[in-house]
């Protein structure tokens, strides 16, 4: 009894430090997004092919040094309402959740913030559990970074490649042999189309389906409403 009770303490600082752990590998991310509106941030999955001695080829390009219709059609392509939306789009998560008969229907309610989250501080696959963490950070990335800055650093983590290639500048250079500043328009939309399976979707030999997916995305990015979200922040 008196061994029990002894141990007791024990086990109680043991809880509390495991706790308190815990609760800080839940605030790191929360704590560091504000870092990242400077300097260029990794992904998860480039830290752990650096750790597993694979190939990582992530050359950073700033936003204002992409062909102007990359991050347009990127928006259209993987988060139509971007613009809109705080971070989560509530629309497509009821729209999702409705046509879907597994979680892995669930793609299409995946925001770019979300999806920025993910690449940032989370793990690739789908669970409920990465997907409970992610919403409030995709939430407060969004609230911090601002539209600009998050699809910049969208654009250059996104896995884009089969072969560890990261962010626009590796997959234009791995496609079209040149710069993501050089890109064309519809190899640009062909990039975007081949983003939800950048390691069996090759734009650089697209096929007629990825080609007829990539003139879709062209079309819907004919309009003007993006330009205004991706504007510069006024400096005071």
């Amino acid at each position: 009894m008196a061994a029990s009770i002894s141990l007791r303490p024990f086990w109680l600082r043991a809880l509390k430090l495991a706790a308190v752990i815990l609760a800080g590998l839940l605030l790191l991310p929360y704590l560091l997004a504000p870092l990242y509106l400077f300097g260029k941030p990794v992904s998860t999955l480039m830290l752990a092919r650096w750790a597993a001695g694979a190939r990582v080829e992530r050359p950073w390009v700033p936003l204002e040094a992409m062909a102007e219709s990359l991050p347009v059609l990127v928006i259209v392509a993987e988060d139509a309402r971007f613009c809109r939306h705080p971070g989560i789009d509530l629309v497509e998560i009821r729209d999702a959740i409705g046509d879907a008969d597994s979680l892995s229907d669930l793609r299409g309610a995946s925001t770019l913030s979300q999806q920025t989250a993910k690449n940032l501080f989370l793990w690739p696959g789908r669970s409920f559990l990465r997907k409970f963490l992610e919403t409030p950070l995709a939430l407060w990335l969004d609230l911090v970074l601002g539209k600009r800055r998050l699809l910049e650093i969208y654009l250059n983590i996104a896995e884009w490649g089969p072969n560890g290639e990261f962010g626009a500048e590796a997959a234009a250079r791995r496609a079209f042999g040149k710069s993501a500043r050089d890109l064309r328009r519809n190899e640009a939309a062909l990039l975007a189309a081949a983003l939800p399976n950048p390691t069996k979707r090759n734009p650089g030999r697209a096929g007629p389906g990825l080609r007829r997916l990539a003139g879709i995305y062209e079309r819907r990015a004919a309009t003007p409403r993006i330009a205004a979200c991706l504007a510069p922040r006024a400096r005071h």
